[in-house]
Formats: structure tokens, sequence, C-alpha cells
């Protein structure tokens, strides 16, 4: 589109004027086009002469945008140069960010100044005074500014090369420094005799492979807890690690140990290839390595050469005997070992399909070797999580029956196992409700594997239920020195410190526990449990709000809600929950009406839920601060006596404090 008349013209003889032309001799310019070869700049539909351009070609024209762009420009380099500037010179970090807000509000100014005034060969001078035959009108001034423009931001880009190449690496290499001599530091603190079994890499090419390598990753970290004298961290907490690109030593201070094992597992039919190396931690140089090369049915072998290495390694003693891998068939059929492997992997999802998944593979094992011991244990478990967790009536009945069958057969090929005392346990404490008879068999157990961390932690849920809060808490504490990043471990730690009323002590191990998981379930709920007990409605709400369990969530914001002012809200929250929740969780209705100090009623639901053998009453009538405010009603040692437990204050039965012989 061609420009008005009136504005070629006008930029026709100020194009002829900046060149020599007098502007009468462009008259003719008024019935046709400029003259091919007349210099001067191109024309555009924003010129025009004063009056009758816009705004945005006004600012074109008094060169604004130049003038600003100078600005932004230098304010930016000399921001640099002051950052750059304030280490060596010792000067506080606000002077950066004072120096970059004057800027800011000096910035309107500059373009009021840039508006009235233009740059001149002659200095300085009011836009009304420049006239259209200086000769430095335009071209020369604006050339001029984009000199400008340019001088600074390439002085700009230099400083900024420079702090992120030069400095920012200086920095880099210097941090890099610090980090490498406090991990330094840190190592030198861990025991020598320590190790950590990292997942053994699948390498068969199948993905469906990975519950094999894992296995046998788990498995050497059982046999490796028979070397006396030897730290091993769990599987929980070395899993963690698996594909990890964090370099041996920053591995060996986060699991507090000196060396790491690491390999890979490559299974093909019948043959099966075990690459596994153990390195320092501190520079990650290899102690030792070797590959084993054998058939399949070895593989058992090749557990116990690993481990025996790793104990000559390390110049520690196996415990009085070699090292019996706890889950090896005793037919060794390798076939029933992959099946229980295979379950023991699938029953972990913890959903219904996986549990009778793994049931069935469990029983396929069995079926290859009848007296695999470890299987017939892990079938009980199975069957009682199911029942517990999925089935009700006769279902649920049918399923316990097959679990105690299942532990009867375990009992009787390995009276002996540790793992056996376990299962005993779980047992009793989830079909029989024998609390005590739980604890003396996870007691036992523990005193045959005194390093495994599974026993430990069934031991200290045993103390909970028992209201021996404290020497759980303790008992958690020596899982997490071999198993330090499980996140469970911790938030049982919490409600352990929660009974007590320990509330300092418990925000700190949720803080702990977050920073490892902070989506963990339940989490959100023990702050919630915090900021109640100390009167905080504010933080319980917004922490409430946070937790998105489909059961935890609503009865955490139906807690908050008995605490709060309005009881209308409160009634509503509390009739909303026992609609949608009471016929399965008849013990969180009880602590909301311990919340809202109507004893009768919390008796009665707690009634309820021994009745309906709720999993949730044992493990917290002696350790839930919002019941146990009501430990001296008389009801309350009725319900203790009722389900086999003392009333808080008392020692533990005979039973309980038995240990198992």
């Amino acid at each position: 589109m061609l420009p008005e008349r009136g504005s070629r013209i006008a930029y026709a003889r100020t194009a002829l004027a900046s060149h020599g032309a007098k502007p009468d001799t462009c008259t003719h310019l008024e019935t046709g086009p400029l003259p091919v070869g007349i210099p001067g700049r191109m024309l555009t539909s924003h010129d025009g002469p004063p009056g009758k351009r816009g705004i945005f070609a006004e600012l074109s024209y008094r060169h604004v945008w130049r003038a600003a762009a100078v600005y932004v420009g230098a304010v930016w380099a000399l921001s640099q140069g002051i950052a750059q500037l304030s280490g060596p010179f010792g000067l506080p970090d606000w002077v950066t960010r004072w120096f970059v807000g004057a800027c800011a509000v000096g910035f309107p100014f500059w373009v009021a100044f840039a508006w009235y005034y233009k740059l001149t060969p002659a200095g300085l001078k009011r836009e009304e005074d420049v006239t259209a035959d200086d000769p430095a009108f335009h071209h020369a001034t604006g050339r001029k500014l984009d000199f400008w423009i340019i001088g600074v931001m390439a002085l700009a880009i230099v400083l900024l090369v420079t702090n992120t190449f030069v400095l920012h690496r200086d920095a880099n290499s210097t941090a890099n420094v610090a980090d490498a001599n406090a991990i330094a530091a840190e190592l030198a603190k861990v025991p020598f005799k320590s190790v950590a079994v990292l997942p053994l890499t699948n390498e068969s090419g199948d993905p469906k492979q990975q519950y094999f390598s894992d296995g046998l990753s788990e498995e050497l970290i059982s046999d490796l807890t028979q070397v006396d004298g030897l730290k091993v961290i769990g599987k929980y907490s070395s899993f963690k690690f698996r594909d990890s690109k964090e370099n041996p030593a920053q591995i060996g201070v986060a699991l507090g140990v000196a060396h790491l094992i690491m390999g890979s597992v490559r299974q093909h039919k019948d043959r099966i290839r075990v690459t596994v190396s153990m390195i320092s931690a501190k520079d990650g140089a290899s102690l030792w390595s070797h590959s084993y090369d054998e058939q399949l049915k070895d593989v058992f072998a090749i557990q116990s050469k690993i481990g025996e290495a790793v104990a000559d390694a390390l110049k520690v003693k196996l415990l009085g005997h070699a090292i019996v891998a706890g889950d090896k068939p005793p037919t060794g059929n390798v076939e029933a070992y992959e099946m229980m492997l295979q379950g023991r992997a699938i029953t972990r999802r913890g959903t219904e399909a996986s549990l009778r998944q793994g049931i069935a593979l469990y029983q396929k094992a069995l079926e290859l070797d009848p007296g695999y011991a470890y299987a017939w244990g892990m079938l009980s478990n199975s069957q009682i999580n199911l029942g517990v967790l999925y089935l009700a009536g006769d279902a649920r009945q049918q399923a316990y029956a097959q679990a105690r069958a299942a532990a009867e057969k375990e009992q009787l090929l390995a009276p002996d196992a540790a793992h056996t005392h376990t299962d005993r346990g779980y047992l009793l404490a989830n079909i029989d409700n024998d609390p005590a008879g739980a604890l003396a068999e996870y007691k036992r157990a523990l005193e045959l594997a005194p390093n495994d961390t599974t026993s430990m932690n069934f031991v200290a849920g045993g103390l909970v239920n028992f209201g021996q809060l404290q020497a759980a808490v303790e008992m958690y504490r020596k899982i997490l020195t071999s198993d330090p990043l499980r996140v469970d471990i911790y938030y049982s730690m919490v409600l352990a410190q929660l009974g007590q009323r320990q509330l300092d002590a418990a925000e700190q191990t949720l803080r702990k526990a977050l920073t490892l998981q902070p989506d963990f379930p339940g989490l959100s709920v023990a702050h919630v449990e915090i900021a109640i007990l100390r009167g905080d409605t504010d933080t319980a709400t917004r922490e409430a709000a946070k937790e998105t369990d489909p059961v935890f969530g609503p009865w955490a914001r139906a807690l908050v809600k008995q605490i709060a002012p309005d009881r209308q809200s409160a009634d509503a929250a509390l009739r909303d929950f026992i609609a949608k929740y009471g016929k399965d969780q008849p013990y969180l209705v009880s602590d909301l009406y311990a919340l809202r100090k109507q004893p009768d009623k919390m008796f009665e639901w707690l009634q309820r839920a021994w009745t309906q053998h709720d999993p949730a009453l044992i493990p917290s009538l002696l350790s839930d601060p919002f019941v146990l405010a009501y430990q001296h009603d008389p009801r309350f040692a009725a319900l203790c006596k009722q389900a086999g437990l003392p009333t808080p204050g008392q020692p533990l039965t005979a039973a309980a404090s038995s240990s198992g012989h």
C-alpha cells in the first residue's frame, strides 16, 4: 500500500535536503513518484510530518526505541559487572539488587528525556530546536545510537560469557572440591567392614526376567547378613540406586558403607552367567571381580561363593557355618525357585489381582517341590493378606484356613528357620488375635537371624502393640542403621513418638521421611496429628488438604473439622465419614469421637472394631494419642484385656516377654 501523498512529499524533501538538494526542486512529486536514484531512506506508511504521525511512529522518529535499548543494555552490562566484582571485594548481594531496582525506577525518566532531547553533532538539543534541514537530524543520529547499542550489547555478552564459562566454572570447581572433601570426610566415618549390594542388572534381554536378577540380589543381601561383624545394607535402601547416575562415593555416603557390590545376571535356557565385583566407595577401585558361568541348577552354589568371597575380601568371618540360602528349595529345583521369585515379586504389588496371581505361582512351585518350606510360608502370608484386605465372610475364613494349613506345613518342614517363626507370628497376630504369642515368635526369629531387618521390624511392631513405644523407637533406629532410606520405618517411628507425645521428635522424624518420599501415604496425616496435638488448626487444615489417600484423606479432613469452632461443619463431616467408611473403618470413626470428647460413642465404635476384627485396632490402641486420652476409663482396661493387651504402664505378659524357647 502506497503512503499518503503528503507523507511522500514531506519525506522526499527531507531526503533531498539531507543530500544537498533544495526542497523546491521536489514539487513535481505531488503528481508522480520519486525520481529513480534519489538517495534517502525508504518511505513507509509510518512516516509523516510532526503532528500527523502516530505514537509509535513518533517514538521511532525521536529515536526513543534506540535510547531505551542503550539504557537496558547498559544496565544489563553494569549489573553483571557489579555481580562479578561483588565476590572479590566482599560486596553484599543486595548491592546488585539495589542497582537494578534503581535503574528500573530511572527507566521512565530516561524515556522522557529521550522524547524531549536529541543527540546531534552540536550536542544535546531539545526536539523543537532540531530543524528538518539539520544534517544530523535523522540518519546520522540513528547510526550513532545504533553503534552505542551494538557496543553496549557486545560488552554485556562478553560479561555474560565470562560469568558463565569462566567464573561459574571456577565456582563450580571450587564447589566440587568442597563436595568431594565433604564426601571423603563422611566416608571416613563409616566402618570398613560394610557393604551394599546394588541390584544386579538384568541382561537377559527380557524385562519380564527382572524378578530373577532382583531375587538373586535380594538373596545375596540375605546371605551376607550371615557374616559376623559385617554391616549389610537392606534391600529397600540399596535398590533405590538402581540405574543411578551418582558416583560410588555419593552412594557410599547415602548408604553409610565403604564398599559396593554390583554386577549383572544373564540367563539363557539352562545356563546362567553372573558377573559381580566389589569396589571401594571412596574411589571406585575394584577390590575383586569374578564371573560365574554355570548351569542354571548351580545358581545356589554361585550365591554362596559370592558371599564367601566378600567375607574373605573384607577379612570377616561367617557366623560359625557356611552361608545357606534361606529361600532355596530342598531339592534344588530351579523351576520351583523361579516360580517362588516371580510370585514374591508380584504379590508385593499388594492388589487383589496380584495376590491371587502370586498365590497361584506359589502353588505351582509347591507342586514341583512339596517340601519347599519357604514357599509354604509365602503362600500363608499371601492368603492372610488377601483375607484381611479384600475378603469378608466365608471367603475370608476360607483364605484364613488355607493360610493356617500352609503355616503348619512350613512349621513341620523347617521348625528352626527364622522365616518360619516370623510367618507363625504373622498368623497369630492377624488371624488368632494373639499379639502376645506373635511377639514371642518375632523375638525368636530375631534370635535366629540377628541381622535380619524384617525380623527387627516385626519385633518393633509387636512392641508398639504392647505400648512399649520407646523400645520400639530404639528398634526402628537400629533398622535404619542397616536400611537408612526406608520411609516406612520413619513413618512407624513417627507414630510411636506420637503415642508418647514427643511432638518435636516426631516432627523431626517426619521431616526426614518427607525428604525421602513426600507422597508416602499417611505422612500428611501424621503431620495433621502433630498439629492437632499442638492446637494448630491452620497447619492441620493445610496438611489435611495434601493427603490424597482415598481413606486417610477424608479421615484427616474430618479430624480437623472436629477441632474447629464450626460445630455444624464438624457434625456434617462426621456423618459423611460414617456413611462412606464407617462399615469398614470403625477404628477411624472412634478417633473422630475421641477428638469430639464423646467417650461413650468412642468406646462403642472401639467395640465394633474389636468385633469386626478391624486390623487397625491392636496396632493402634496403645499408641494412639487421641484414644489414649481415655486410658484411665475402666472401659479402656476392659477392652485391653479383651484384646490380650496390657493396660498402659503394665509390663509385658509372660507370653510376650518369653523368647519363644
